[in-house]
């Protein structure tokens, strides 16, 4: 039985990545933020100083919840505690959505802290959407999938990307978190048309957006999270924006993290690019 919703979450406009780096800026002031996602497993804890400050954060912003470790491509039995976790979490911080990553990370019982592929074969999507319905009947709600970047390919690979999570989304009901950055790094990493990845995906399925920066090697590049976003991105961000219509957007940073303040104008950028396309978004003046 597949959690099937036709009504796409409401748009709730351009926020960021919650990172403890900028948890002083965001409580002592007021930062023109529209939301937040948070990283699941940073507060998948039973108290203490991390949920205080989240408790905080949600009574002035939404949030949406993303995790980094669910594992849906694995092999592995799903964990039916951390699912637990993510539920209680939910039900206190009413997310607009709950997130994770199409990949796997650990088995045997071992988390590998990566986000890792698998091939993109009929077995494979009959076992993920399997898991998937699992998933969202245990949390009540639609799921939301993001595409990962990748550095290395399948030659079993029976379809492409694009095929694999539209016949996803379609079967399970599942939503979909677009990664603009993680196409382009895999659509150069394996040398094919960004643009027909995106228009493979089904325009209304789409929730989210992030963005984010990588790291250029010349002859292949990585998702490093630790640099603004490149102008290539940007220009992807524009075509996503015509595609899918308005959708929800983060920008993402992990590594080589700003002050909040730095961060802010790359956020602008977020919405007067969303503005440029979508002019119906843009507030109007009082």
């Amino acid at each position: 039985m597949s959690s099937q919703s036709s009504t796409r979450p409401p748009f709730i406009g351009f926020g960021m990545g919650l990172r403890p780096e900028h948890y002083t800026e965001i409580l002592e002031g007021n930062p023109p933020i529209d939301w937040f996602e948070v990283i699941s497993e940073n507060f998948l804890v039973p108290g203490g100083k991390p949920l205080a400050i989240l408790d905080q954060i949600v009574e002035r912003y939404p949030v949406v919840m993303h995790g980094v470790s669910l594992s849906i491509a694995s092999t592995q039995p799903l964990d039916m505690d951390y699912l637990q976790g993510l539920k209680t979490l939910a039900k206190r911080t009413d997310p607009k959505w709950i997130s994770d990553h199409l990949c796997w990370t650990g088995v045997h019982g071992v988390n590998l802290h990566d986000l890792l592929p698998f091939p993109y074969t009929q077995e494979a999507l009959d076992h993920i959407c399997e898991r998937i319905n699992i998933v969202q009947d245990f949390l009540g709600r639609p799921f939301t999938l993001e595409n990962v970047s990748s550095y290395v390919g399948f030659n079993n690979s029976e379809m492409t990307e694009w095929d694999f999570i539209s016949e996803m989304s379609k079967r399970t009901g599942c939503w979909l978190l677009l990664d603009v950055n993680n196409v382009f790094v895999s659509s150069f990493n394996h040398d094919f048309d960004p643009l027909e990845f995106i228009n493979g995906i089904p325009h209304d399925r789409v929730v989210q957006f992030h963005m984010a920066g990588h790291s250029d090697h010349e002859t292949y590049i990585v998702d490093t999270h630790d640099a603004p976003v490149r102008d290539e991105v940007w220009e992807l961000y524009k075509a996503c924006l015509k595609r899918f219509g308005p959708v929800s957007t983060i920008i993402e940073r992990d590594d080589n993290i700003p002050p909040l303040a730095e961060m802010l104008p790359e956020l602008q950028k977020v919405r007067d690019i969303a503005y440029d396309v979508h002019p119906e978004l843009k507030p109007k003046a009082a």
